[in-house]
């Protein structure tokens, strides 16, 4: 897919400024506040960037932070491929390196958990401190509990190519809705952000992009399994459960990290920096300024 263009930065409502980064082949549209040591912020399915409105300000004062949407979402291009973990890592790293960026902290949700781990593991120079949440790490032990009654129902639907597409096109604000509200234990979004999330999802091309993510979860699971084989988590790390994953992502990590702190928020739904955005917070910055 050709590029688009370069663009002028722009602001955001809030103050954030927008701008379209080429990195790895793709145009990615990334959010940039604040200054200070970077924090690159990895979100998940179905958010954009705008899934860290609610610690942006909180994160800004002392970091620079750096919030793209991943490939294939909001604003970012709609690639043909490259949606396993692997390539997303090095989306990542090109970013960084866009930037200018030679030592970051990286922060990751759900999707963005796999490339955030894969990164920290090919570069423990440029990945100064991990934090991941509310996510699995391919087939690594310490999941079998919460894989117990088997995986997530839209794991599978998601995965069938062309499927999930074709049935949900003209009915992506009622899908949306059902994650977000899920997410947050039944509390939902501010409605302009919820607005955001569904138009970002709106169309086949954009739920083909998505549901990509899904249907490349066999090769990330490979990729992960070829990065612990011959090496380890070096890079100290935080791992954040909430409902559902509470402390699986943890136990996966724990046999292969060298500096690993796990937490588990209770009465926290899965999009945790919209459910709980102080209680996160509370624990990542300290973590990040030690």
């Amino acid at each position: 897919m050709p590029l688009t263009p370069p663009q002028a930065p722009r602001r955001h409502a809030s103050g954030v400024e927008l701008r379209r980064i080429a990195a790895n082949g793709v145009e990615l549209n990334v959010a940039l506040a604040g200054e200070g040591p970077a924090v690159l912020l990895l979100h998940g399915f179905p958010h954009t960037w705008q899934l860290w409105t609610e610690v942006l300000d909180g994160l800004a004062g002392q970091h620079r932070v750096i919030a793209p949407d991943l490939r294939g979402f909001g604003a970012s291009t709609r690639a043909a491929d490259g949606y396993d973990a692997g390539t997303l890592a090095t989306d990542a790293e090109a970013l960084l390196d866009a930037l200018g960026v030679t030592s970051a902290a990286v922060v990751g949700i759900d999707a963005g958990t796999p490339p955030a781990f894969l990164l920290a593991m090919r570069r423990p120079d440029l990945v100064r401190r991990l934090v991941v949440m509310e996510s699995l790490l391919g087939r690594l032990p310490g999941a079998e509990g919460f894989l117990a009654g088997g995986a997530p129902w839209w794991f599978g639907f998601h995965a069938v190519p062309g499927l999930a597409e074709s049935v949900l096109t003209g009915h992506e604000a009622q899908y949306v809705d059902w994650f977000l509200e899920s997410g947050t234990l039944g509390r939902g979004v501010r409605p302009a952000l919820r607005e955001a999330f569904v138009r970002a999802y709106t169309g086949s091309e954009a739920l083909r992009c998505a549901f990509s993510y899904y249907r490349a979860l066999p090769t990330s699971a490979q990729q992960i399994q070829d990065a612990v084989d011959p090496g380890r988590l070096t890079v100290p790390t935080m791992a954040i459960g909430a409902r559902p994953v509470g402390a699986a992502l943890e136990r996966q990590l724990r046999p292969v990290a060298d500096d690993i702190v796990g937490h588990v928020l209770e009465d926290c739904g899965h999009i945790i920096p919209l459910h709980r955005p102080e209680a996160l917070l509370s624990l990542v910055r300290p973590f990040l300024a030690a």
